[in-house]
C-alpha cells in the first residue's frame, strides 16, 4: 500500500512540475528574438499568407502544419492576429532543450514550447497540450514528428487530431510552401535568394478551413486521415516540389 501510494505521489508531483514549467514562458528572451528574427525573414524571403479568412477568429484552436525547417512555429504565429500570438504555444521535441544548444532554448521560448519524447512516451506532453487548449490556448502541433528529409509529406501521428477532439477545439491545417528551399534540415545556413529567377525566395503559409471533432464523430484516426488527405492535396500544387 505504501509503495502504491508513493508511486502515486511521485506521478502527482511530476506532473505539478510539467504545469510549472510548460508552457516556456517567453518572457524578453522569447519577444526579442521573436521580433528579430521576423524582421531578418522579411528582409531576405518574401513571406506571405494565404487563405487568412480560414483562421478562426476565436481561439482556442490546434494548429496543424507540416514541419520543413526551424522556423515554421514562428512563421505560423506571426501570420496570427495579435491577440492570438499571446497564447500561441507549440509541442515542441524534449532534446531541443538539451542538444540544440542556444537556439533550441530560444526556440522553445519564441514557441512556448511544451516538450514531448518523441521517443518515448508522449502522453504526458499530449495531456498538458490539451490542457492548455482547454485553458484557452492555442497550439501548433507537426503530425510528422520531425523536420521532412526531401521536402515531401512524412508518415503523420495522431497527436494534433487527439488533442483536438479531446479538448473539443477546431483544427486548423496548415501548409508551408517553400520553407525547405530556404532553410532544410541539409543547410547549416539560410538559403535565401533564388539564382536562377534573380529574386528572394518565397515561402506561403496556407491555411485550410477548420475542422470540428464532431465532423469525424470525435475519431483521431478519421482527422488524421482528413488532414493528411488536404495536405497530399497541397502538396501536389507546390511548385517547389515538381
Amino acid at each position: 500500500m505504501a509503495s502504491k501510494e508513493s508511486g502515486s505521489a511521485a506521478s502527482a508531483h511530476s506532473v505539478e512540475e510539467l504545469n510549472k514549467k510548460y508552457p516556456t514562458p517567453r518572457g524578453f528572451t522569447g519577444f526579442f528574438w521573436y521580433h528579430v528574427s521576423m524582421a531578418i525573414t522579411r528582409m531576405l524571403v518574401k513571406l506571405r499568407p494565404g487563405e487568412k479568412e480560414n483562421i478562426p477568429k476565436d481561439h482556442p484552436y490546434v494548429i496543424c502544419s507540416n514541419h520543413q525547417t526551424y522556423a515554421d512555429g514562428m512563421w505560423i504565429m506571426s501570420m496570427l492576429p495579435r491577440k492570438h500570438r499571446k497564447v500561441f504555444c507549440a509541442l515542441a521535441a524534449s532534446d531541443l532543450e538539451t542538444n540544440y544548444g542556444r537556439l533550441g532554448r530560444v526556440m522553445m521560448h519564441v514557441g512556448r514550447g511544451i516538450a514531448v519524447d518523441r521517443f518515448g512516451n508522449p502522453v504526458r506532453g499530449l495531456i498538458k497540450a490539451k490542457k492548455e487548449v482547454e485553458n484557452g490556448n492555442i497550439i501548433l502541433v507537426h503530425p510528422e514528428g520531425t523536420r521532412t528529409s526531401d521536402g515531401h509529406l512524412g508518415e503523420f501521428k495522431d497527436g494534433a487530431a487527439y488533442i483536438a477532439v479531446k479538448a473539443d477545439a477546431p483544427l486548423l491545417p496548415v501548409y508551408i510552401e517553400g520553407g525547405y528551399q530556404v532553410w532544410s534540415r541539409h543547410m547549416k545556413r539560410p538559403q535565401t535568394w533564388d539564382k536562377k529567377n534573380h529574386r528572394r525566395k518565397r515561402i506561403t503559409i496556407h491555411f485550410g478551413k477548420p475542422m470540428l471533432p464532431s465532423e469525424f464523430d470525435r475519431d483521431a484516426h478519421k482527422m488524421t486521415d482528413a488532414i493528411h488527405t488536404w495536405m497530399k492535396e497541397m502538396e501536389k500544387k507546390d511548385v517547389n516540389l515538381q
